[in-house]
C-alpha cells in the first residue's frame, strides 16, 4: 500500500523509541512510502529546532527517508479543504503519489478523513488497523 508518513510522525520516529518509531519500521519493511521536498523540508526544520538534533545526523536522516520513499511534487490543492492551509501541500503530495492514507498526527489533517481516494489516519489507528490484518498492501 501507498503512505505518505507525515512529518510529525517521522520526527517523532527518529526522536524517541514508541509507536511512531515502530510504525516508520513497519512501513518502510511492508509498504510503498511517499513524501515531498516540502515535507522532507520540514523533517530537517523539526529535528533541528525543535528536538535539537545535529545537522549532520539531519542530513544522514533526510537521506535514508529519501532512499526508503519516493518523491513526488504535490498537486494543488484548494484552499478550504483542510483548515490549515499549510497542510494542503501534505493533501497534494499524498494525491499525486496514489497514496492511501496520509498518517498523521495532525488533528487539521485528520478532521478531513478522505480527500479524493486518500484517507487520513492517526498512528495509533493505522498500527491497530494493520494488527487485525485490514489494509495490507
Amino acid at each position: 500500500m501507498r503512505l505518505l508518513l507525515d512529518s510529525n510522525v517521522i520526527v517523532a520516529a527518529f526522536a524517541a523509541r514508541g509507536i511512531c518509531s515502530a510504525l516508520f519500521e513497519y512501513c518502510v519493511e511492508n509498504h510503498e512510502i511517499v513524501v515531498s521536498a516540502e515535507i522532507l523540508k520540514e523533517i530537517e526544520r523539526a529535528l533541528v529546532r525543535k528536538v535539537g538534533v545535529p545537522r549532520s545526523v539531519v542530513r544522514d536522516i533526510i537521506e535514508y527517508v529519501r532512499g526508503e520513499a519516493e518523491e513526488v511534487s504535490g498537486l494543488p490543492v484548494p484552499k478550504g479543504i483542510c483548515r490549515d492551509a499549510s497542510d494542503l501541500a501534505v493533501l497534494g503530495a499524498a494525491v499525486a503519489g496514489n497514496c492511501r492514507y496520509i498518517i498523521t498526527g495532525d488533528i487539521d489533517l485528520l478532521s478531513v478523513r478522505e480527500y479524493r481516494g486518500v484517507g487520513t489516519i492517526s498512528p495509533r489507528a493505522f498500527w491497530e488497523k494493520m494488527k487485525r490484518g485490514k489494509g495490507r498492501r
